[in-house]
């Protein structure tokens, strides 16, 4: 990150003491008191455009800042950092009886927009899912493909991956553990807030559990070997693979398989949503898939869906084509 250029001294001897006050007594690294410097800079200049003291701008005259700022680009986060620092040095004017009131109190920087989730295109995560490492260890490799259809197949949050045992028990309901019912072609899962919900696995995640199921117990002595954990996924050590090793081994698989995107489990669960709402824009179906409360929840894939669909019409309609194309 870089450092912030030291701006000109300011000129009005309040924000001068305030600023000693926050290098002296509060202690401010010199990195956080040149961001502070920069905002009262700002500050500064807001008043001059109004042609007032610092000490006389009001609340309608922060909002015209805030508005002149995120008319000019500035986002949301950026908006609030600066209103963060203004809102300290009123706060201090106010406590040394300099203003009345703290005009920045109720003031808020716009909302910005949420980034959409990142997802692979259908032919990336085809591959991916396709993808098989030549001359690795089969037990390794078996486990990573059954964890990568899995997580594309059925939409699956990483907790709820390395939270499915091998087997449906009482214990495992009891303590809030997932497992896989091939036959049916399901997966049983605890969500968020302790919900279960199942899940249909395809047919080629089916096949990939399979393959792994039949390598899973060998290295440690059999099913019944006490250093083999209860766990659909586990470690060379016997025991339930961690959420970070899933996310490493997933890396690791998506550089292997050529993708130019690092893959993780949250990219393959945004993935399964938004190609199931492109082949069936059904989005109350997606919505319970994925297990979550609230529809609006799930409508962020539906801006992913126009993304697509947008690219297609780029790409197909002839008055979207440049000429010479």
């Amino acid at each position: 990150m870089t450092e912030p250029q030291a701006p000109p001294a300011l000129q009005d001897p309040h924000m001068q003491a305030y600023l000693a006050h926050v290098q002296f007594e509060k202690r401010l690294a010199p990195r956080t008191l040149a961001l502070y410097t920069l905002d009262l800079h700002k500050l500064a200049q807001l008043a001059q455009a109004q042609g007032l003291p610092v000490l006389a701008l009001q609340v309608a005259h922060i909002r015209r800042g805030v508005a002149q700022m995120h008319s000019s680009g500035r986002s949301g986060r950026g908006i609030a950092l600066i209103l963060s620092g203004w809102r300290g040095f009123f706060a201090w004017a106010a406590r040394q009886g300099l203003v009345p009131h703290n005009p920045v109190q109720g003031v808020r920087a716009p909302r910005s927009a949420k980034p959409l989730p990142k997802a692979l295109g259908v032919d990336d995560a085809v591959r991916l899912a396709e993808f098989h490492q030549p001359n690795a260890d089969p037990w390794l490799e078996a486990r990573d493909a059954a964890m990568t259809e899995l997580l594309y197949s059925c939409g699956l949050r990483v907790g709820e991956l390395v939270g499915l045992d091998a087997a449906p028990s009482s214990d495992a309901s009891r303590q809030g553990r997932g497992w896989l019912d091939l036959d049916a072609g399901d997966a049983h899962v605890m969500g968020k807030g302790s919900k279960r919900r199942t899940v249909p696995i395809g047919r080629a995640a089916v096949q990939a559990v399979q393959a792994w199921l039949a390598l899973r117990a060998t290295p440690f002595g059999g099913v019944q070997s006490a250093r083999l954990d209860a766990a659909l996924f586990v470690g060379q050590r016997g025991q339930r693979l961690s959420a970070q090793s899933v996310w490493l081994r997933l890396r690791q698989r998506s550089q292997q398989a050529g993708l130019t995107t690092p893959v993780h489990p949250h990219m393959l669960r945004h993935s399964f949503a938004s190609h199931v709402l492109q082949s069936s824009g059904d989005l109350r179906a997606v919505q319970e898939l994925l297990g979550h409360a609230s529809i609006t929840t799930t409508q962020v894939y539906t801006r992913l869906d126009f993304q697509h669909l947008a690219k297609v019409y780029d790409a197909a309609h002839p008055r979207a084509r440049k000429k010479g194309q």
